[in-house]
């Protein structure tokens, strides 16, 4: 019989403090990246100045891409049903705001096409959705770095 550590029997239980290691790191990564894997339609905003609203609901959004797809939400839509499915989703609620989301490369056209749509519908409030001057300027040097 032997003492301390001069024994040469194998130690029969497992070292988990680098298992615990590994899981944390892990969970880190996960915890950092989950935020940046939003679905969605990519649309490329123009830029403007406007301080952000506070909101505590879920909004109405129109989206228009840059290959001229009509989307409410999520859900592609075609122009002329729009208004349409605009007035089906509006009857149940009670505010009628609605936001509006085009890439900046857009014709102008196509949007004022898009913004009477959504005003034939019955919509009170029409709200649009850009981007941060800062924000537009980072990403364009993301870009170009990238080239």
């Amino acid at each position: 019989m032997t003492s301390g550590g001069n024994s040469k029997e194998f130690m029969s239980e497992i070292n988990v403090t680098p298992f615990v290691d590994v899981m944390l790191v892990l969970l880190i990564i996960f915890m950092v990246t989950a935020p940046m894997m939003i679905q969605g339609v990519n649309v490329d905003l123009p830029e403007a100045t406007a301080q952000p609203l506070d909101s505590e609901k879920e909004h109405l959004v129109i989206t228009i891409d840059k290959d001229h797809q009509v989307h409410i939400n999520d859900y592609q839509v075609s122009v002329e049903s729009l208004s349409e499915k605009l007035m089906k989703i509006l009857q149940g609620r009670s505010d009628r705001e609605v936001y509006l989301k085009a890439d900046k490369n857009i014709p102008y056209g196509i949007v004022v096409q898009v913004m009477a749509e959504i005003k034939d519908a019955g919509v009170e409030q029409l709200g649009m959705i850009t981007e941060p001057a800062v924000l537009e300027k980072m990403r364009d040097a993301k870009k170009t770095k990238g080239q």
